[in-house]
């Protein structure tokens, strides 16, 4: 199960690493999308706006596992470059200890804020209802997801991305297959929606367990990898929470967003919610990008080789960029047919047409500061990703998005636009901050 990522063609790992990431990444992202273009052939403006909504919430809650997962699958591959089984070991078995008291904590806590959290996130009164109902099922569900990523991790940090994939592959069959079952067949509605994306999570759990104990996989723990360590906790903790919060500004920034569009009406909220789910799956690339950067870095700087993470780096800017403008440039054509593939509702079509026009330049810049905040994970660094994340959002994402949409009441262009503005601004930082590492290691040097 292990693979050395410390030799050979730098590209030729970044492709044969990135490619099972890309297509889990795909397939999880489906998991939102179907959902959303199931309740859409079956339901109404308000049900696709619930599930919007409420997957949206989701959708923060495991891009911050997956970032304090991260802290997991740098340990690991530090360890596993260096050729230090035993430190790996112990690195998943704490991964193991500490994501279980995380889990079982949120469930607990989100179950009792379903209602606030669904009044905060302004929603339309058409669908408070069905947003209740479904995110009360998917909290529910939350150790499952959390298991799922955790386990996940483990995987990439040991060097193995295929397995993470065929787990997501046989759940994300499962969901669309239970989706038309309780949404189409049973008329369960967004309940539907919800228990299919839970049940599918728990298989693809179950699944991933069965391989683990039932094949040579080379994870070979002990009853003293579990006990919690305070070394091991804290190299994933120092790595992992400032990747959870800033996914988790990030993600409160597109709820704000989404909050915006929610207080200028039923049209303009469900028309946000599509672009959101179509951006998903325009992101996959860049987010393929930022966790490959990390896991792979991670196993050069751990073997010494700090030259061949510089390269990962500029292999992966490189990628992300020529595959944002051309992704770009094509969604210029075909805005409104992509957003009509959700809804036959010409005013949300419209809207969202508009507003994915002026989000998808983000693709280009996005790409590259989700690649330098991989490398910057993998020295442990993750504190740089947290800042220029948060200076984008607080100085530009934000304040953009809202003056936007009280100046252009009739259009949602210039809100879109908002998203480029501060990715370019976390670019520049990016820049800055990667020259500074440079300049300092040779000076150490």
């Amino acid at each position: 199960m292990e693979k050395n990522l410390t030799s050979g063609s730098v590209l030729r790992n970044i492709i044969y690493f990135s490619l099972p990431y890309l297509l889990s990444y795909f397939l999880q992202t489906l998991y939102g999308m179907a959902d959303l273009f199931i309740i859409g052939q079956f339901g109404g403006v308000g049900s696709i706006t619930a599930v919007s909504v409420g997957s949206q919430v989701m959708h923060m809650l495991t891009v911050m596992v997956v970032g304090l997962a991260m802290g997991s699958t740098v340990s690991i591959g530090k360890a596993i470059g260096a050729a230090h089984k035993e430190r790996a070991r112990t690195a998943i078995g704490n991964t193991v200890t500490l994501f279980l008291g995380v889990s079982v904590a949120c469930t607990a806590l989100l179950l009792l804020l379903v209602r606030p959290i669904v009044s905060l996130m302004s929603t339309p009164e058409e669908a408070v209802a069905d947003t209740v109902t479904y995110l009360t099922i998917c909290f529910a569900g939350i150790p499952f997801i959390t298991a799922y990523n955790i386990i996940s991790s483990i995987f990439r940090g040991l060097g193995d991305s295929k397995r993470p994939m065929y787990f997501i592959a046989v759940s994300c069959g499962v969901n669309i297959a239970l989706d038309y079952l309780f949404i189409g067949g049973f008329h369960m509605g967004t309940a539907g929606a919800a228990l299919g994306t839970t049940l599918s999570q728990t298989i693809s759990v179950i699944l991933a367990l069965v391989v683990i104990f039932g094949q040579k996989t080379g994870i070979r723990l002990t009853k003293e990898c579990f006990k919690p360590q305070r070394e091991a906790l804290g190299e994933i903790l120092k790595i992992g929470v400032p990747v959870a919060l800033q996914d988790g500004f990030i993600q409160i920034a597109f709820i704000v967003i989404t909050v915006i569009a929610n207080r200028r009406g039923l049209n303009d909220a469900a028309a946000v919610g599509i672009v959101e789910k179509v951006i998903g799956v325009v992101f996959l690339v860049p987010s393929t990008m930022l966790s490959t950067v990390s896991a792979l870095s991670a196993q050069n700087i751990g073997a010494g080789k700090h030259e061949r993470a510089a390269a990962t780096l500029r292999y992966a800017i490189f990628i992300t960029v020529g595959y944002g403008l051309a992704v770009s440039l094509a969604v210029q054509l075909a805005a409104e047919p992509i957003v009509g593939l959700f809804t036959a509702d010409a005013a949300v079509i419209l809207l969202g047409g508009q507003y994915l026009r002026g989000y998808i330049w983000d693709c280009i810049f996005a790409g590259m500061h989700f690649s330098f905040s991989g490398y910057f994970c993998a020295y442990g660094m993750s504190g740089l990703s947290f800042l220029h994340n948060f200076l984008s959002i607080v100085l530009v994402r934000i304040p953009g998005a809202f003056l936007a949409s009280k100046y252009f009441a009739d259009t949602l262009f210039p809100m879109g636009l908002a998203a480029p503005g501060g990715s370019l601004l976390s670019v520049l930082i990016c820049i800055v901050a990667f020259i500074w590492m440079r300049s300092k290691r040779e000076v150490v040097s």
